[in-house]
């Protein structure tokens, strides 16, 4: 009969290529869908280059990480049945929008439902770096702590500070709304442009980035990576701040400059950083921003709860299945 062959050619036509092993609850919802063929690449680990470009071949769906490039030579290789790109990251850097937008290629990705998980995971960073307590942890272990002295071990508090926020996002709004009721005294955030509605919450001031640097007790980045924030905190940045300030990062490894933040540290010019990207990630362990007792690296573990990776999992998946009938997404990165 018709019918059959015409369910084939729709299954067929809705051939999808899952770049890594994701949350169940995503997985779930991809293989609930009828007529979408999905093929998986079944681990832990990143697919190898050669393999997803082979893999991409004639589908007309992607779903990928931040850690997968999709630039000239996928779309390349992947021809023009491609239509829909989800990524399970509210990043896109690691997504050539130029030549994506040049094919007419939708894109989904997932903001909103990591914000807190990142902001929570930002405040818990600051914490441990101003206060040292990987540091302290290890004194515990190693026998160094011996008794009670009255300037072993300090950090700086939050209480009656200066914060610095730099872009002031989803997750830059929800690191300031966390870190308010610590008694911060004063607000500061650059970015593109100023956000009057959205930074009265707080009385936080619009600055240029020299004077957030100058200013703050504390700089949280939670900005996104574009040619204009790339490498933005250079040697002249760490060289306005303060020498008891402390640096936190949980944006994009590439918005730092590390050799001149490991410079800063090193010599003083700045107290300490706390770092949960890194340029490579992951970082080499014979990296020299890891020798140094005054700098806090986590393995981009920004969006790490389960409840999130799983709703960030679904939500790729639905932006993929929505992008394959040509109906809105939930999610979608407009070009």
């Amino acid at each position: 009969s018709p019918c059959p062959r015409r369910m084939r050619a729709v299954v067929r036509a809705m051939e999808v290529f899952v770049t890594r092993r994701i949350p169940p609850a995503g997985l779930r919802a991809l293989s609930e869908a009828g007529g979408c063929a999905v093929r998986m690449w079944d681990s832990e680990e990143p697919v190898p280059r050669a393999e997803l470009l082979a893999a991409v071949a004639g589908k007309q769906g992607l779903l990928c990480l931040l850690s997968d490039r999709v630039d000239r030579e996928l779309l390349e290789a992947a021809g023009s049945s491609l239509k829909v790109i989800s990524t399970m990251s509210v990043g896109f850097d690691h997504l050539d929008l130029h030549e994506i937008k040049k094919r007419g290629i939708r894109v989904g990705y997932t903001p909103d439902v990591l914000t807190d998980a990142t902001a929570e995971l930002s405040v818990a960073l600051l914490l441990a770096t101003c206060r040292r307590l990987p540091e302290s942890a290890e004194e515990v272990k190693n026998g160094g702590w011996t008794t009670w002295k009255p300037l072993w071990m300090c950090g700086y508090g939050l209480s009656g500070s200066t914060v610095g926020i730099i872009g002031l996002g989803r997750i830059g709004q929800a690191v300031a709304r966390r870190l308010k009721p610590f008694g911060v005294k004063k607000f500061l955030y650059a970015g593109s442009r100023p956000k009057p509605e959205i930074a009265a919450e707080f009385q936080a001031e619009f600055v240029p980035i020299t004077r957030l640097a100058e200013e703050a007790d504390f700089i949280v980045v939670t900005c996104a990576l574009t040619p204009e924030t790339q490498g933005m905190c250079n040697k002249d940045f760490f060289c306005r701040m303060k020498k008891n300030a402390v640096f936190i990062n949980t944006s994009r490894g590439a918005v730092v400059n590390q050799e001149d933040l490991y410079d800063a540290l090193v010599n003083g010019q700045i107290a300490a950083a706390g770092l949960d990207v890194t340029t490579p990630e992951p970082l080499p362990t014979d990296h020299p921003l890891l020798s140094l007792k005054n700098c806090v690296i986590l393995p981009h573990i920004g969006s790490a709860t389960y409840t999130t990776r799983n709703t960030m999992s679904v939500l790729a998946a639905n932006n993929l299945l929505a992008g394959l009938k040509g109906e809105p997404m939930p999610s979608e990165l407009l070009l």
